[in-house]
């Protein structure tokens, strides 16, 4: 997995990809939601890292945006998100957390 952090002056932002699914863009079925994982956003400055590192990340995170299958089930898995709120994107998931 691809995780970045971002200090902003709302709390930490944490982005989080699939490394497979970094340049592609996904939409849903019904065409009502789309989402392109780009470099800028997902990818530049990232580190490659392992569950334990999403957890950790994830913990700190005030803003989370997830996307790809093995993202996102470590997230629901440690209780970040719920599986009934994720986003199947043509063979991909995504989520996003607001802790507040």
């Amino acid at each position: 997995m691809l995780l970045v952090e971002r200090q902003t002056p709302k709390g930490l932002l944490v982005s989080v990809c699939d490394r497979n699914v970094l340049g592609e863009s996904f939409e849903a079925p019904d065409g009502r939601a789309s989402i392109t994982v780009t470099e800028d956003f997902y990818g530049e400055g990232a580190d490659a890292v392992d569950e334990e590192a999403v957890i950790d990340s994830l913990s700190r995170a005030s803003v989370a945006n997830l996307v790809g299958t093995e993202t996102v089930e470590v997230a629901i898995d440690s209780g970040f998100v719920d599986a009934e709120h994720v986003l199947e994107l043509e063979g991909t998931r995504h989520a996003q957390f607001l802790r507040m």
